[in-house]
């Protein structure tokens, strides 16, 4: 099984960034457990601040990948060329956000990923990664 994780703006920053609403985990060390407690899957890897490098990862990935694990950060709220790109392959997506964000601003309410996305997990912190390599899994 091969399984891509995308991840957007200032997801690099994870374990600095507002720890209170992120954690205190960074992404790469959280990365490695994940990749040692599922030595049968095949990960990829890829995060970008900029929107449209983000856009030309999940066409790369988006025909010959089990599955995408895609956490957009702002993005979601504000990028319909990011859904575009969701419709546009044939790998299924499972938006994935570490916060609640139905429970911060409401501007974070909106997503132009979630319909084009198989299904959302939102606010269940790093372990929503986990929660949607289960379902590929399944």
């Amino acid at each position: 099984m091969k399984i891509a994780i995308i991840n957007g703006p200032n997801l690099n920053l994870l374990g600095t960034r507002e720890p209170g609403i992120y954690g205190s985990q960074t992404f790469p060390d959280f990365f490695e457990a994940l990749q040692k407690r599922n030595p049968q899957v095949t990960f990829s890897y890829y995060q970008s601040n900029i929107e449209g490098e983000l856009i030309n990862e999940i066409q790369r990935v988006g025909f010959d990948t089990d599955g995408i694990i895609l956490n957009p950060g702002g993005y979601t709220h504000t990028s319909v060329a990011l859904g575009d790109a969701i419709a546009a392959i044939t790998t299924p997506v499972i938006e994935v956000h570490i916060s609640n964000v139905h429970a911060r601003e409401e501007f974070r309410r909106i997503s132009h990923v979630s319909a084009k996305a198989i299904g959302t997990i939102s606010g269940l912190g790093l372990r929503g990664y986990d929660l949607a390599l289960a379902w590929f899994r399944k």
